[in-house]
């Protein structure tokens, strides 16, 4: 496989790229993303066995089970981080792992509809929170410590939305290459 193949696998829809200028018309995209992905997966993933579940979405990666469980995990720091900005001055978060959180056994074996649920529930919140920010608001930021970097809200609106799509192409793409 060609390091173009592989990065294909890894990034079906290509990397986040942020507008210089996010509009009004952005943020709302964004925020439908959001507010539509739990039924989006739910619909993709209710049906499949657990040995479809437990079937890597690339050679070296995550399994459909574990991509889903990641999902619940990223979103709920997402969450959080979003919660952090809004009430602290420029807050410096917590990183995690996740690559090693999806090795621990709720990732690895647990049943997926408590990461739907979870899910479900998370963005709810979300969306009803970010669609009552202000202008204001939506610039504050937070400081992620991987790489110091400040990240404003409303572009990690468009972060999670990107990142909802990245991995429910993974899921699509390894039903579509295996038939299911």
């Amino acid at each position: 496989m060609t390091n173009q193949e592989i990065e294909q696998l890894r990034y079906p829809i290509g990397v986040f790229d942020c507008p210089n200028n996010i509009s009004k018309q952005h943020i709302e995209s964004w925020i439908s993303i959001l507010e539509h992905y739990p039924n989006r997966l739910e619909n993709l993933v209710i049906a499949l066995t657990d040995d479809q579940l437990d079937t890597p979405y690339r050679q070296d990666g995550w399994t459909i089970r574990q991509v889903i469980h990641h999902v619940s995990d990223s979103h709920h720091h997402s969450y959080i981080r979003f919660k952090w900005a809004l009430t602290e001055d420029k807050p410096i978060i917590k990183y995690y792992y996740e690559q090693l959180w999806a090795e621990l056994p709720d990732a690895k074996l647990a049943p997926i509809q408590m990461s739907l649920d979870h899910l479900r529930t998370i963005h709810f919140k979300l969306v009803y929170l970010l669609k009552s920010l202000n202008e204001d608001q939506l610039n504050r930021s937070f400081i992620h410590p991987e790489n110091n970097e400040e990240v404003i809200l409303k572009k990690n609106i468009g972060i999670y939305a990107w990142h909802s799509n990245h991995h429910y192409a993974h899921i699509e793409n390894i039903l579509r290459a295996k038939g299911w």
